[in-house]
């Protein structure tokens, strides 16, 4: 395993070894998507992980009443803790990113950032990542996120490979292309 680098890929690796000698790991990958989706809907709490004003204590008791609510993981709630009293929250949603490569690493899958202009239902996901596993030649994990600015279509990014196809850079070469004929 090649391991993560920075800060997130220190922290991601070493809860990574720990869910992995306790046999955890899609426990923790499911909290930790979840946590991921939470920080996403919710500004108050992506405020909370953000802000320096907020002191770790707080930000420690605010994180673990979450995590307990949704009924994480000990570990997960451990981690978080540490995290939070290390006053490294602002990195949590790096930290999940990177764990998760490390899990899809592991299991020989490749991740792929898919970046749509609405949510993607399950059977859109299910048809993308059949697509990319054609092309890859491996299993693809899918973090799908959104970006209204986007209008219509898709970005996906495996590794070093971009494929943009959304509606917002097709116009835009529209345009450059119109300003070159004038």
């Amino acid at each position: 395993m090649i391991g993560a680098t920075g800060l997130a890929g220190r922290y991601a690796t070493a809860l990574f070894d720990l869910a992995d000698s306790d046999r955890l790991l899609d426990q923790v990958a499911s909290d930790l998507a979840e946590l991921g989706h939470m920080i996403d809907e919710c500004a108050d709490l992506d405020r909370l992980i953000r802000s320096p004003a907020i002191s770790c204590q707080d930000q420690g008791r605010a994180m673990s009443a979450v995590l307990e609510k949704a009924k994480m993981s000990e570990l997960t709630q451990k981690f978080i803790g540490t995290v939070a009293k290390n006053r490294r929250l602002f990195a949590l949603k790096a930290m999940i990113g990177a764990y998760q490569a490390l899990l899809a690493e592991k299991r020989g899958e490749a991740t792929a950032e898919v970046v749509s202009a609405a949510p993607l239902d399950k059977k859109q996901i299910e048809r993308i990542g059949a697509a990319l596993k054609k092309a890859v030649g491996s299993d693809v994990s899918i973090d799908a996120t959104v970006d209204e600015s986007l209008l219509g279509g898709l970005i996906v990014k495996i590794k070093s490979r971009m494929v943009d196809s959304s509606l917002k850079t097709k116009l835009q070469q529209l345009r450059f292309s119109m300003k070159g004929i004038g």
